[in-house]
């Protein structure tokens, strides 16, 4: 076992190399030593770097949780053009994508790091579901100002259908995505009415 590799970032090298090891292994098997044995690095580097294994956790998610949230501006900024379905299909994909769909479960495994995050985030303890949402959330008022959407739509259940629909079938399917088509399909079912009327 490597005892002296330098890791330059340490602590973007050892949040890569959680990541994968919480693709392989799933919750259980991300541990401490699992993490600094795939970043191929002593164990002492991750606690010279992060306090306890939940703090390393906790800002592994948030720092996946930051980048949601330049993925969602790229959501909005797409609003006014291509179609809405489209572009909400294109987004569930990203925001549901093979990490975050890993990090969802690993904050209902681990109890202490879903206390940290609901202290530093709003949201918190549901963390990347609660990105999600926002983006969605965001995006679909930003057609609705554009008259893509109708005026008089409830923007809170649309979202919660979009999310929570996304979520099982993207859990139903995992490891793998599912079909493009089964997306659109959830898209087109979920905006349809609000998408078909138009504000008066």
């Amino acid at each position: 076992m490597p005892t002296g590799v330098h890791l330059r970032d340490a602590r973007q090298q050892l949040f890569d190399a959680a990541e994968r090891v919480l693709l392989r292994g799933g919750p259980s098997g991300l541990t401490s030593r699992a993490v600094t044995d795939e970043a191929g690095c002593a164990k002492g580097v991750l606690h010279r770097h992060f306090s306890d294994f939940d703090a390393f956790l906790t800002d592994l998610v948030l720092d996946r949780a930051g980048r949601l949230e330049r993925e969602a501006g790229a959501l909005r900024a797409a609003a006014g053009s291509g179609t809405v379905a489209r572009n909400l299909t294109g987004a569930l994909f990203t925001l549901f994508g093979p990490v975050p769909m890993a990090i969802i479960p690993l904050i209902t495994f681990r109890d202490e790091l879903r206390t940290r995050l609901r202290q530093l985030m709003p949201g918190g303890g549901i963390a990347i579901l609660a990105q999600a949402s926002d983006a969605i959330s965001a995006y679909l008022a930003d057609e609705r100002a554009r008259g893509r959407i109708a005026a008089d739509a409830d923007l809170d259940s649309l979202t919660l259908s979009l999310v929570g629909g996304a979520h099982l079938l993207f859990a139903e399917h995992a490891p793998a995505p599912p079909t493009t088509a089964a997306v659109d399909a959830l898209v087109t079912t979920a905006t349809a009415d609000a998408t078909r009327r138009r504000p008066a």
